[in-house]
């Protein structure tokens, strides 16, 4: 072995070590979603009399009435705000999968997987900041009037003069905690300690700083009017001084600049409002009313960046940047509850889900090496390093995406595992075998034209490459669009799916090159063996896409047809209680009973979409049992339950109306996202290809979205997070499969050039045909797995991926091919000729 060779086995040594590092011990390392393991529950109350203060103090002249009216008002908005603004917050913490809805009385449920007690805390602490950030004068003569203070031996209750040891040891504050205990130091102590020898207008803040492990407190009198506000802010960041100690940077957006610029401008030595060439003044940097920092304002600061230093340790300067980045609470909340909450599945539901998630790769397994023979082994010992490698694929996507969002110092590491997400993996091989097919079948025209072992090998990889290349780029392309635009599962899934497709790129065009090399090398073996039970084909496809639009055009009526009768019904008829939102009634009990007995005796009652979870206070050894469904469902919840499960002795605690998991404003972010990913896509194969192609694609695309949504509907099916899903993982594949035959037209565009593109198109087809059948089949036996031994909590998931694969096959051949053949047409491109690229 050369040692060229032997870098790249050392290389794929190290990789693999590493990701095992990552995930081993399993249990300690591998975060499990709330479906599997369960987690901690935060109910949090939004502060009403805050909110209420705000409008009469805005508003002066309106009536008790108006107050009232505009309260209700404000409060709901604030709620929805709230939803949103904290979902950005715990994913920042890592794509934590949480589960975050409003419920009545002002409040939102936060439930967040796995937390272990000092992260609980993080949370809790990061749930409640309001992070209102603002920018104040400090006071024109603050040296002299702190000097004063000192001079007359003035200190705060609860502080006491002390000196700094640096800085030519002057005077600062230190705790005095005998009179005041830090417990004492509450948010009404903290404002009344503002009051203390302020000068009209202003405030009395302490900068607080660490020396030699003591923390020591720098008086200023804060001007009480804020010159700039926070809400322009665009981003923050972390960086490090020159001695390692992190500090926060701030971006504004221009508005924020504009106003920066300014603010600075007029205070810096000789400005407007600071005429004196050796005048000091500072200006404050504010968040929750806690002074962060005063920095001296030595000139104008253009550019909107601004930094806050602080003393920080790397994690509390992470928390401050996430909490900036992802906005300010619209008024205070407050954590009134804590509870830690069971799986929400059952132990049957997840020995299924598993179990059908090994059939499905054991399946996968068999096949290739039963089709590709010694190829096939090879594949596989691919596929399993595809697995090992995935979760170092993940932490490296998680972080890059990270960089690409400006989440600088935001958690990086795995995603949560759900059972879905299982599922997810076990679909990832399917598709990762598709890299292994095309370059198999490439190698087969290779080794039919009398080409030995080698060479084959050779031209087999270097034909199959650029198709990997394209199809593969186009996908990961649209999973970051829609990492770095949307939120929560969306982001979830960007990155599993880039990670898939970079480490199954690896495997497949490295790792399996590789192990050939070193057979070509110790064997005589002269061709590749492979069964070939898709023999080549002549089927004019083309003739066909008239019938074929015809159909899927019918099929769209049909099932969206019914779809709008169902909705104009009752929206619940189609979408989940995770977009509508619903009843949750809480029961206490006798008798603990198992989650699935529940579910299932539920279904049998009509419930099908229940949500089932155990959730025990965590001041408290009680537990209850919490069932959500659908609005109006709660009196047959209950009905069922007591009928069914009389040593339960089920008795209801509280029914209340809870808001959709997936709000306004995330269905929005998503549906942009995945906008701007279909433009995304649009440009790059216009550029790679032609623009007939790419409106071609993504005509495709919207046709596979539409068949599938319309059949899963029709199968009385309602839509959810995990359909979402399942509906993004659909046009990755759609994509990927149309770009494979789009790069074979390409191909013989160039090898034909004076051929009618319809042949060229059917030729194309047929040449790829082989490659379309047996990936697809790959996915579908995987999918069927999942289907027939997945259970309920996969079930859905596994239907819409079983009807978006069959689907993306067909509108490949049928939809993309033909629209990009009529678009060549409308405008007038030759009939014959080579494309662009």
């Amino acid at each position: 072995m050369d040692k060229h060779a032997l870098w790249k086995w050392l290389i794929l040594i190290a990789l693999t070590a590493w990701s095992l590092a990552l995930v081993v011990p399993f249990r300690s390392k591998v975060k499990l979603g709330l479906d599997l393991k369960g987690g901690t529950s935060f109910t949090v109350q939004i502060n009403e009399s805050e909110i209420e203060k705000q409008i009469r103090e805005e508003n002066k002249d309106l009536t008790d009435v108006q107050v009232r009216s505009r309260v209700g008002t404000a409060v709901q908005h604030a709620q929805e705000q709230a939803v949103e603004i904290i979902r950005n917050r715990v994913d920042a913490l890592g794509v934590a999968e949480p589960l975050i809805y409003p419920e009545k009385h002002n409040r939102v449920v936060v439930q967040i997987p796995g937390l272990k007690d000092a992260d609980r805390d993080r949370a809790a602490k990061l749930i409640q900041s309001a992070a209102f950030l603002v920018f104040s004068i400090v006071h024109e003569d603050n040296d002299k009037l702190v000097s004063a203070l000192f001079e007359k031996g003035l200190a705060p209750e609860g502080f006491q003069i002390g000196q700094a040891v640096s800085s030519g040891r002057r005077e600062v504050y230190r705790r005095d905690t005998q009179k005041v205990p830090d417990e004492a130091m509450t948010a009404e102590f903290r404002a009344k300690m503002e009051r203390f020898q302020a000068p009209p207008g202003y405030r009395f803040m302490l900068e607080e700083r660490h020396e030699e492990g003591q923390k020591i407190y720098s008086p200023y009198f804060v001007k009480q009017r804020y010159e700039l506000r926070g809400d322009t802010l665009k981003n923050a960041g972390i960086e490090y001084d020159q001695l390692g100690q992190p500090y926060v940077t701030l971006k504004f957006d221009s508005k924020g600049a504009r106003r920066f610029a300014r603010v600075t401008a007029d205070y810096a030595p000789g400005g407007a409002k600071n005429p004196n060439p050796e005048g000091r003044r500072y200006l404050a940097i504010i968040m929750d009313d806690r002074l962060y920092s005063a920095p001296f304002l030595k000139t104008a600061i253009y550019g909107g960046e601004a930094i806050i230093e602080g003393n920080f340790t790397l994690k509390d300067a992470q928390d401050l940047s996430i909490v900036l980045r992802a906005g300010s609470l619209p008024a205070p909340v407050q954590i009134i509850e804590s509870r830690t909450v069971d799986p929400s599945l059952g132990r049957d539901s997840i020995e299924s889900g598993t179990r059908a998630t090994i059939y499905a790769c054991i399946l996968v397994v068999v096949f290739m090496a039963v089709y590709y023979m010694v190829g096939g082994l090879v594949a596989n010992i691919a596929l399993l390093f595809n697995m090992l490698l995935l979760p170092l694929g993940m932490m490296i996507t998680a972080g890059i995406m990270g960089l690409f969002t400006g989440a600088t110092g935001a958690h990086i590491g795995l995603p949560v595992l759900t059972l879905p997400g299982i599922a997810g993996i076990a679909l990832t091989i399917g598709m990762a075998v598709d890299a292994n097919v095309l370059i198999f079948e490439r190698i087969r025209e290779e080794q039919r034209t009398g080409k030995r072992l080698g060479p084959a090998l050779e031209a087999g990889y270097t034909k199959a490459f650029i198709t990997i290349l394209d199809s593969n780029l186009t996908t990961v392309m649209a999973a970051v669009i829609l990492f770095m635009l949307g939120t929560g599962a969306v982001r979830g899934f960007g990155i599993t799916l880039t990670a898939g497709i970079m480490v199954s790129m690896y495997t497949a065009l490295i790792v399996t090159r590789m192990i050939f090399n070193i057979i070509v090398a110790r064997t005589s073996m002269f061709q590749l063996k492979m069964l070939s039970v898709i023999k080549p084909t002549n089927i004019n496809f083309i003739a066909w896409r008239k019938v074929a639009i015809g159909i899927s055009v019918g099929l769209i009526v049909l099932t969206w047809g019914y779809m709008v009768e169902r909705g104009m019904k009752s929206m619940g008829n189609l979408l989940s209680t995770d977009f509508t939102g619903g009843s949750a009634v809480t029961f206490q009990f006798a008798q603990k009973q198992d989650v699935e007995k529940i579910r299932n005796a539920l279904a049998d009652g009509g419930i099908a979409d229940a949500q089932i979870q155990y959730q025990k206070e965590m001041d408290k050894n009680v537990e209850y049992l919490q069932v959500r469904s659908a609005f109006g469902t709660g009196d047959k919840i209950k009905e069922i339950l007591n009928t069914r499960f009389v040593s339960a002795d089920f008795k209801v605690l509280s029914e209340d109306a809870v808001g959709p998991q997936i709000g306004n404003e995330m269905t929005t972010n998503a549906l942009k996202a995945m906008l701007y990913a279909f433009i995304g896509m649009l440009i790059y194969i216009a550029w790679r290809f032609e623009f007939s192609f790419s409106l071609g694609a993504i005509i495709a695309m919207l046709h596979d979205i539409l068949i599938c949504l319309g059949i899963y509907c029709i199968f009385g099916r309602q839509i959810s997070a995990t359909t979402m899903a399942a509906l993004l993982t659909i046009i990755g594949y759609s994509i990927n499969d149309t770009i494979v035959i789009y790069d074979r037209i390409r191909e013989n565009m160039r090898k034909y050039p004076g051929r009618d593109m319809i042949e060229v198109c059917n030729l194309s087809v047929n040449e790829t045909l082989s490659r379309t059948i047996l990936t697809g089949s790959s996915v579908i036996m995987a999918v069927l797995m999942l289907l027939i031994f997945g259970g309920g909590a996969i079930n859905d998931f596994a239907f819409l991926f079983l009807v978006g694969t069959i689907t993306g096959t067909f509108s490949s051949v049928y939809i993309a091919t033909p629209i990009m053949l009529f678009m060549r047409r409308m405008l007038k491109k030759p009939e014959t000729g080579v494309p662009a690229r």
